[in-house]
């Protein structure tokens, strides 16, 4: 399978047949990581730099009440944590949400291999200000879109997301997720998340059965989720032309 790392970082940059076989090469130590399991936790000191490969992780924070809060889901493709290596601690923690392919880089690495391709370098800084562009339109869902709009447009979010990675034929996507993850993603109860799911499906816009996503009706999600991938900035822009005096 054509490694989803490098399908996504291609959408931030140019890379050379180099730069590729680099990555992939990063990439041939992996881990099997089972559900629910911490690849770091708030309060660790980060000395590697994870990559999802197959399966889903997150962004997440826990309350005193045992709560949970996701902010971020991690797909195929996804850095866990691409900067945090540069902080003392973590303040918050990553986890799997299904079992899960992962593979680690040590933070020297990285740094090497950056140094010497500014290629991969604008990629990583792409993917960077990719995950803050997510992070705030999640913050706008959480406060001001109502719960059928929320969902549907995180619907929208992870087709268009898989399918950068080409991780989407005929919109049929891998969503191994329950609905009490999808409830900690939302900010919603479990009940609620089950409403809006069964409203999503009556107006024929998704079937979710089992570990499988289909959206039936990607414009009918879309207009009702008001979406516009544009945040995702997955059309790689022409770079500039030069000045002459």
């Amino acid at each position: 399978m054509p490694n989803p790392l490098v399908r996504k970082l291609e959408h931030g940059a140019r890379l050379t047949d180099e730069e590729r076989a680099l990555l992939v090469q990063l990439c041939t130590k992996v881990d099997h990581v089972a559900a629910h399991q911490d690849l770091i936790g708030e309060g660790e000191a980060p000395d590697r730099v994870h990559v999802v490969l197959e399966g889903f992780a997150c962004r997440y924070k826990s309350l005193p009440d045992g709560g949970r809060q996701i902010m971020a889901w991690l797909v195929p493709g996804d850095f866990c944590d691409l900067h945090v290596s540069l902080l003392g601690e973590m303040d918050h923690s990553i986890g799997t949400l299904t079992a899960s392919t992962i593979t680690s880089l040590p933070r020297n690495g990285l740094e090497a291999l950056t140094e010497n391709h500014p290629k991969l370098t604008q990629a990583l800084w792409w993917a960077t200000l990719v995950d803050e562009a997510v992070l705030r339109e999640w913050l706008v869902s959480m406060g001001r879109r109502p719960a059928l709009q929320r969902i549907a447009h995180m619907f929208c979010e992870v087709r268009a997301r898989l399918a950068a990675v080409a991780l989407a034929p005929d919109d049929v996507l891998a969503f191994p997720l329950s609905q009490s993850d999808l409830a900690d993603s939302a900010g919603l109860s479990s009940v609620h998340v089950n409403r809006v799911i069964r409203q999503l499906r009556d107006e024929g816009l998704i079937a979710w059965r089992g570990a499988f996503l289909k959206v039936l009706d990607p414009q009918g999600l879309a207009a009702l989720a008001d979406f516009d991938p544009n945040y995702l900035h997955l059309a790689r822009r022409a770079p500039p032309q030069a000045v002459h005096a």
